[in-house]
């Protein structure tokens, strides 16, 4: 297994191979649906993100709530494909990587290789062992979106495999 950091350097990035197996720890920060759509409006109306995407790793999850004696709830990934329509723009403004499940598009898979990104997969099904990785996790843009927020989370040894490489080699070819 191969060791890395968030923010990812682009030795990091491409030092790695599809199907490699990671520990990933570091910074990451979690987005979905709703969050991705503010981002691109965000973008595409010049306003300042609430996060800087330079060399950062975001995860498609949407956190379950967190119990008294938890750093965070149950956080699995969810289905990559629905957060394709924006990717390519967030990916040109530095995003580094990604974290869900699932296949992406050509579209995106272009993107990753022209951008020099990586793109990992979480073990689905999993939410609850995944969360034992997760050491501290705090909302830091849309709160009024729940579990759809964007957390910044610090997590160690965090398994992931490589999905799409920066050379644009998918696992699912």
């Amino acid at each position: 297994m191969k060791k890395i950091h968030a923010p990812l350097s682009q030795k990091e990035i491409s030092g790695l191979k599809t199907g490699d197996a990671v520990l990933l720890s570091g910074i990451i920060y979690t987005a979905r649906d709703q969050a991705h759509q503010r981002l691109a409006q965000a973008l595409k109306s010049g306003k300042k993100l609430p996060i800087g995407l330079k060399d950062e790793v975001i995860y498609y999850c949407g956190p379950t709530r967190t119990p008294p004696d938890k750093v965070i709830g149950s956080c699995g990934p969810t289905t990559s494909s629905r957060m394709d329509v924006f990717t390519p723009a967030l990916l040109k403004k530095g995003l580094a990587g990604m974290i869900g499940k699932g296949v992406r598009s050509r579209e995106v898979t272009a993107a990753i290789k022209k951008y020099q990104a990586v793109y990992f997969l979480a073990f689905a099904g999993c939410g609850a062992l995944l969360s034992k990785y997760v050491k501290s996790s705090r909302c830091v843009a849309y709160p009024e979106l729940g579990p759809e927020a964007i957390y910044r989370l610090e997590v160690k040894d965090f398994p992931l495999i490589v999905a799409i490489d920066s050379r644009g080699r998918s696992i699912y070819d």
